[in-house]
């Protein structure tokens, strides 16, 4: 196995490790994907491993070609139909599932179970920390030319500064936090207030 396909095993095993210890209620409870509990993200997680590309194609199809509209409704419904051991036993069992996102190669899959595992972990208040290689190979790819443009979050004037690691992106005020923090801000999502720090901090809390 290549660095980067062990970094994605190791993620998933790391992550499968926590939801199996989570409470029940925890399946339940809102994440930082807006309109996704727990189980939605988990099930999306998952849903790569658990499709052919024929069931993909089908359902892409269905939503006509809108990947957002599918992805939401095949989360609500794969999360409604299996139990919170049966998502979890899924990503433990595909830690090293070869699935790459298309045109994101293996960096993708990692950037993708990374941001997903922070999604949850952040929005349950969970002190886990991605280890800094892993963090790292995301940050790159949130912070090409590609990624900036997929999420398509405004830093105009914005210097993202890691106050845990030597890391910087962008020039303008600081806006600082765990990179792990900023790599959610990277990717457009909304955290919890008292993370991130700085004039700018309440446009991404």
């Amino acid at each position: 196995m290549t660095d980067i396909q062990q970094q994605i095993a190791g993620e998933r095993r790391d992550l499968a490790e926590i939801l199996g210890a989570l409470p029940s209620r925890s399946w339940d409870a809102p994440s930082l994907c807006e309109g996704w509990r727990v189980r939605e993200v988990v099930a999306h997680m998952t849903m790569p491993f658990r499709y052919s590309m024929p069931r993909f194609l089908f359902e892409l199809a269905k939503a006509r070609g809108n990947f957002t509209r599918m992805s939401d409704r095949c989360a609500r419904r794969d999360a409604a139909s299996q139990t919170a051991a049966e998502l979890a036993d899924t990503l433990s069992a595909n830690e090293n599932h070869p699935w790459k996102p298309p045109g994101g190669g293996f960096e993708g899959a990692l950037t993708h179970d990374v941001i997903h595992g922070l999604d949850i972990t952040v929005a349950l208040g969970l002190d886990r920390r991605v280890p800094e290689d892993r963090l790292r190979v995301v940050l790159s790819g949130l912070t090409t030319s590609q990624g900036l443009k997929h999420f398509g979050t405004d830093l105009s004037g914005i210097e993202l500064r890691a106050d845990d690691v030597e890391w910087t992106f962008g020039s303008g005020a600081p806006l600082t936090g765990a990179a792990q923090d900023l790599a959610l801000v990277l990717s457009g999502r909304k955290l919890p207030p008292g993370r991130l720090h700085g004039d700018a901090q309440s446009r991404f809390s």
